[in-house]
């Protein structure tokens, strides 16, 4: 009796295992679809509405979901309420919510750049780097969505399987 409830057990939670990463296979492109769609707000903010950039940052805060509306609502705060640089403000900002995302370091390293050129440039010269950004993140998301159809039933099988072959080696 015990060994069926430990085999339960061990098959539940690597299955569980393989779930959880397929999850964040899949994640990966929805955050860089919803990252892009926030940049084109900020554009549009900053090319339409001339929004200032703290307040542009916020109110895509309240649009977005977590963790990308942590990283605006963390850069507003940042240009509001300390003596900083827009460049500080937005690698601290990326810094502190990196993690809690699914994307990797391609996107880090783009959105990095984006940060070192936010605030520098003219409206048209911002619409520029906005779009070179797009264009980044575009190709990062094609390969995610790559990646996603390729490998993401494989892990939720070699999650079960793995499982199986771990009480079978036990029994």
């Amino acid at each position: 009796m015990i060994k069926i409830v430990g085999a339960i057990i061990i098959l539940a939670s690597t299955s569980w295992g393989g779930m959880e990463f397929s999850k964040v296979l899949s994640e990966r492109p929805k955050q860089l679809r919803q990252l892009k769609a926030a940049l084109q707000s900020l554009e549009a903010e900053i090319m339409y509405a001339h929004t200032p950039l703290h307040e542009a940052a916020r109110r895509l805060a309240e649009q977005l979901s977590s963790p990308l509306s942590t990283f605006f609502s963390e850069f507003s705060n940042k240009l509001e309420q300390e003596e900083t640089t827009v460049r500080d403000a937005w690698s601290k900002s990326l810094e502190e919510i990196w993690t809690s995302t699914a994307m990797k370091q391609p996107e880090l390293e783009i959105m990095k750049q984006f940060g070192e050129t936010l605030g520098r440039h003219d409206r048209i010269s911002q619409q520029k780097q906005i779009l070179l950004t797009l264009s980044h993140l575009e190709r990062e998301e094609a390969e995610a969505r790559n990646n996603q159809m390729k490998y993401e039933k494989m892990v939720k099988s070699l999650g079960v399987l793995s499982g199986l072959l771990i009480v079978i080696l036990l029994m």
